[in-house]
């Protein structure tokens, strides 16, 4: 006869969101399983039977975190009719997001997360294809600006999307340094002044 299992007290969901922001603020290696029982409101036998391990409790934060990142920035590259009006949404989107609030932390949990070769299994790789998911959102979005007409043929596709990677990245630390939400987008109005023109 099968032995059924107690049901979970705890919403997978939640607990996971409580986890990410966690992680979050204080990073993978800082984080106590501790920390983590107490903001998912778990104890460690169930934080194992949901999850498996701290290890892959985190790296499905960092996916969680990156789908709510796609979501509320990096969307916004469809806005608007030309590729300069899309990156230019994507960076006024981060400019609101990444100053934080209502508890969420300021920053970018990807971007702020300190990885090493020696984090144990598929981390630093997991956060840094979560890094790059952004750039490929740039290079597509460009690259068909210019295969339009929209840029010239001589734009350097990669370049330009690594340009607009790194001023959101810088983004993500001044907002997590206190950069306020005016700081943010006249950052992001400097940057488009380098938008290539005819």
């Amino acid at each position: 006869m099968p032995v059924i299992g107690r049901p979970r007290e705890f919403d997978r969901e939640t607990a996971l969101h409580a986890a990410m922001l966690i992680f979050w603020r204080k990073g993978f290696v800082a984080t106590s399983m501790n920390d983590l029982c107490d903001a998912m409101g778990i104890r460690s036998p169930s934080l194992y039977a949901a999850f498996g391990s701290k290890e892959n409790l985190y790296i499905e934060a960092v996916q969680r975190y990156n789908a709510a990142a796609r979501r509320l920035i990096w969307d916004h590259i469809t806005d608007g009719p030309t590729a300069r009006d899309g990156v230019r949404n994507v960076l006024l989107a981060a400019a609101a997001v990444l100053p934080g609030g209502d508890g969420i932390p300021p920053g970018c949990m990807v971007n702020l997360a300190t990885i090493g070769a020696d984090f144990p299994g598929p981390i630093p790789e997991t956060v840094k294809k979560a890094r790059l998911d952004g750039l490929k959102v740039l290079r597509s979005r460009i690259r068909r600006a210019v295969t339009a007409g929209e840029l010239p043929q001589a734009t350097n596709v990669n370049r330009l999307s690594r340009f607009y990677l790194s001023v959101i990245q810088g983004m993500a630390i001044q907002a997590h340094d206190g950069a306020t939400r005016d700081d943010l987008a006249g950052t992001a109005d400097m940057a488009m002044a380098a938008w290539p023109s005819e």
